[in-house]
C-alpha cells in the first residue's frame, strides 16, 4: 500500500521560483491538497522536492503540527482512494 503522504508531492510553494520547485510539474496529489497543504509546505518543508521521499517524510514528521485544513485535505485524498 503506498504511503498517502505521497499526495503532497503537488503542493505548491508559495515562494519565488528560485527558492522551490514548481508544483506544476510534479506528478502526485490532487488540487485540495495543494490548496489547504502549500503553507504548510513552506512552514515546515521547505526546500524539499515536492516529488521527493524528504517531502513525504516530512509531512509524516509535522503531521501533528500542520493545519486542520491540511489534515482534512488528507483524510479526504486517503479515503478517496488517492495515491
Amino acid at each position: 500500500m503506498r504511503s498517502f503522504l505521497l499526495a503532497f508531492a503537488l503542493i505548491a510553494v508559495a515562494a519565488p521560483a528560485l527558492a522551490a520547485p514548481d508544483a506544476s510539474a510534479s506528478k502526485r496529489g490532487n488540487k485540495d491538497l495543494k490548496t489547504y497543504c502549500s503553507g504548510d509546505a513552506v512552514t515546515f518543508c521547505s526546500g524539499d522536492d515536492p516529488d521527493s521521499p524528504e517531502m513525504d517524510a516530512c509531512f509524516k514528521k509535522n503531521m501533528d503540527k500542520i493545519s486542520e485544513n491540511c489534515r482534512r485535505a488528507i483524510t479526504a485524498y486517503k479515503g478517496g482512494g488517492g495515491k
